[in-house]
């Protein structure tokens, strides 16, 4: 049977930056003029392409992080 050791806190760094990432995806889902909303700023004219790009962009770098994260799980677990 297989323990499982504590995670390092790097484990739960990556996980909260893929939950942001995705966070991020549905907040564009929904309104796609968000920056516009947070910030002030209007760098796209009100089209949303800036927040797509900044969504895609945050869901690469969210998968990433939680396949670093299962690897940093896995590699708590014992024989």
């Amino acid at each position: 049977m297989a323990h499982r050791k504590e995670v390092r806190k790097r484990f739960w760094l990556e996980s909260a930056c893929g939950l942001l990432g995705v966070a991020l995806f549905f907040v564009t889902l929904g309104s796609r003029e968000w920056i516009e909303v947070v910030f002030g700023v209007d760098p796209d004219n009100g089209s949303g392409a800036l927040e797509w790009v900044v969504v895609l962009g945050l869901f690469a770098v969210s998968v990433g992080s939680w396949l670093m994260a299962v690897r940093e799980w896995r590699r708590g677990l014992t024989t």
